[in-house]
């Protein structure tokens, strides 16, 4: 029998395994390359989506928010939410190959109900598949 210590870190050492797929945008090109890709809107973020057409099984993932977002807490906040999403719910959900960049909305993704935003992601996703 497994103690619940057991479980837990092994849970831990697959998530860990999961998550390093995820690789995090950061050139302007590879944004401006996902801008002309298909995207999908929410009610809490936009998801563009990207293929790649490379051999890398790899997912990447973006954030961004404009000033229309609000102020600079206000973005930061809404970015940190789109990466703890992105961090939860994405390893599952990605196509690999793929590139992804989450956009967060004015006056909805800082103040959305978390529950409300991850399900906001799997709808998006849904509908790019």
């Amino acid at each position: 029998m497994t103690s619940p210590v057991d479980t837990n870190e092994t849970a831990t050492a697959s998530s860990a395994a999961v998550f390093a797929r995820l690789e995090v945008l950061k050139k302007r090109s590879d944004f401006v390359a996902a801008s002309k890709a298909r995207y999908q809107t929410a009610t809490g973020l936009t998801v563009q989506m990207r293929n790649r057409g490379d051999d890398d099984p790899k997912v990447r993932v973006g954030f961004t928010c404009s000033k229309k977002v609000g102020n600079a807490v206000a973005r930061n906040r809404a970015k940190r939410r789109l990466r703890e999403i992105a961090r939860i719910d994405l390893p599952a959900l990605a196509k690999p190959g793929h590139d992804y960049v989450l956009i967060g909305k004015k006056d909805v993704t800082a103040n959305r109900d978390f529950e409300a935003l991850r399900s906001d992601l799997a709808k998006a996703l849904g509908k790019l598949r």
